[in-house]
């Protein structure tokens, strides 16, 4: 590792202000290292929006300096975003550990991305370049092969924690305390930390507290059992099907992603027995009391397996009376209404419902609450700080939990994506900012889906479309018959024929002044009905569907 006297400078494109979309970028002259490229569930007002991903304007300007990209571990907003990332920036190495890296091929797969540069990385892993060398710290989350990364740089060494907690009992390999606190007592310049439970008092359960709520549950029900879980936390399925093991219970699977953990932990030994999985038709042969049913829909999503099963539209089961389903994960932020949908649902069906509180250990989160963070602080000792991954507010709770732990509160940054920190011998500043959007992905589409858009699908989820199809002579400049008008989401054409006769009326009145007053062009026209049209729905109704005239030119058959 060679040194110079530039800065070394810290960007994160993604992950600051939000939970998910994970992405912080560290250049040092001719060099750069990404850590994690993830994605960012949309909000309910992303209508038809899959994913939200970075904008890689600055890697994309930058692509030749860029060395690899570092992966903490497999969850998707670490690494949803790669398949992306590769269609537009070229990485010529992907370092991650051996469970993400199986998660990376899947994606790529399916996505028909031929990318063969992904090097796995352990604890042990030394990665060095002319500016930078970078090893892993080994930490505790919900799911296996998750590690802190060490950069050490000319300017001094940056640790990124990635998700992490502190459990003194785990399911797992236990954190790297040892050299969490060697790294700390070497000097560490600058520490970035995770803070999705910034705002969250005390410390997390360990897991296997849970584990041992879970077992109690399951052995002390004589019906049928379903839970629905995070199809990432392996470490929970590892032990929900160790206690069906124990008690003598088989387990059907539904759902795609839970299937692809379960082969992902059965090929990496993390799951050894294969017969305890059987499919549906299999389990119909059994008694209540010996089936598990593992699905998703911890969330409420609406084509997960359970809120199929909770609607009574899943083509292989149905609920029986005697059933109990468990909820073993926490509402993530802006899904409590739609678990709760289903959470009643459930009720009206008359099962017994299960879910996460301080009576019901069965979920505790993997991300380290106050006092966990307190301690990451302390062992590492930082000289300066930047809380990363949360939204504002946990951002903000992190940075003062740092000044109570020592760190001067001009030396913590709490910042935007894009903003550019700048770390050389006389310290670290903030130095201007980088672009740093979002990018939506709706289907095959990606960053070809604007405000407008959708502005537009927001004004048609409230209001609904107005579709009017007029048919034109060119030669005679006159309508042929009256306009057509069909609606999606405004009325009920059928319940509403006077309201349509008006509006039908209305569009007669605008065509024929607007074929009778001179030249004409079929975009001016459409432009004057919207124009038009809209005040007087408005003051019809009180909505604003969106309009779209269909004009089709029709010549008369003579009859000579």
């Amino acid at each position: 590792m060679k040194n110079n006297n530039e800065a070394t400078k810290i960007v994160a494109l993604g992950g600051l202000g939000e939970v998910g979309k994970n992405m912080y970028v560290f250049m040092h002259h001719d060099e750069i290292f990404i850590i994690d490229a993830g994605v960012m569930f949309p909000e309910s007002d992303l209508l038809g929006i899959d994913y939200v991903i970075q904008d890689t304007t600055f890697l994309k300007q930058n692509e030749s300096k860029i060395k690899g990209l570092l992966i903490t571990h497999g969850h998707e907003d670490h690494i949803g975003g790669i398949s992306f990332l590769l269609q537009n920036v070229n990485i010529p190495v992907i370092y991650a550990p051996k469970i993400a890296i199986d998660l990376i091929k899947n994606k790529l797969e399916d996505r028909n991305i031929n990318y063969d540069k992904l090097v796995t990385i352990t604890k042990d892993s030394v990665i060095k370049s002319k500016y930078f060398s970078v090893d892993f710290i080994a930490t505790t989350h919900s799911i296996p092969d998750s590690f802190g990364i060490v950069l050490h740089t000319p300017n001094g060494v940056i640790v990124s924690t990635g998700d992490f907690k502190f459990d003194l009992t785990p399911i797992g390999p236990m954190a790297d305390l040892h050299k969490m606190a060697q790294v700390g007592s070497e000097g560490v310049r600058l520490l970035l930390s995770d803070s999705t439970n910034a705002l969250a008092e005390g410390f997390s359960k360990s897991e296997s507290a849970v584990d041992e709520t879970l077992s109690d549950i399951i052995s002390g029900h004589s019906g049928r059992i379903i839970i629905a879980t995070f199809a990432s936390n392996i470490y929970r399925i590892k032990h929900i099907v160790e206690t069906c093991k124990e008690n003598n219970r088989k387990i059907v699977v539904f759902g795609r992603s839970m299937e692809t953990s379960i082969n992902l932990a059965l090929n990496n030994g993390l799951l050894n027995d294969k017969s305890m999985f059987i499919e549906a038709n299999t389990a119909k042969g059994l008694k209540k009391n010996e089936v598990c049913i593992l699905c998703t829909g911890s969330q409420g999503e609406p084509l997960a397996a359970l809120s199929r099963i909770a609607n009574g539209t899943h083509k292989q089961i149905s609920l029986m009376g005697d059933d109990l389903v468990i909820f073993s994960s926490s509402p993530i932020p802006g899904n409590a209404a739609s678990i709760n949908r289903i959470i009643n649902k459930l009720y009206l069906k008359g099962v017994r419902v299960f879910t996460n509180s301080e009576f019901s250990d069965i979920h505790t989160s993997g991300h380290a609450k106050m006092e966990e963070l307190k301690l990451m602080l302390r062992i590492i000792k930082p000289e300066y700080f930047m809380p990363m991954h949360g939204e504002y507010r946990m951002l903000k709770s992190h940075a003062n939990l740092a000044v109570m732990c020592g760190v001067k509160e001009e030396n913590t940054f709490v910042l935007k994506n894009g903003d550019v920190l700048e770390m050389d011998a006389d310290g670290i500043r903030k130095a201007g900012n980088v672009i740093a959007g979002d990018i939506y992905v709706d289907g095959s589409r990606i960053g070809d889906v604007g405000s407008i858009i959708i502005k537009d699908r927001k004004l048609m989820s409230k209001d609904g479309i107005l579709v009017t199809i007029l048919n034109i002579n060119p030669l005679t400049r006159r309508l042929l018959i009256k306009p057509n008008v069909t609606t999606r989401g405004f009325v009920l054409v059928n319940e509403n024929t006077e309201l349509i006769n008006q509006i039908e009326h209305k569009i007669t009145e605008i065509v024929t002044k607007a074929l009778d007053s001179g030249p004409y062009n079929y975009t001016d026209l459409k432009n004057q009905i919207i124009l038009e049209l809209h005040p007087f729905i408005n003051n019809l109704t009180g909505r604003r569907p969106i309009i779209l005239p269909v004009i089709m030119e029709v010549r008369e058959m003579s009859n000579n």
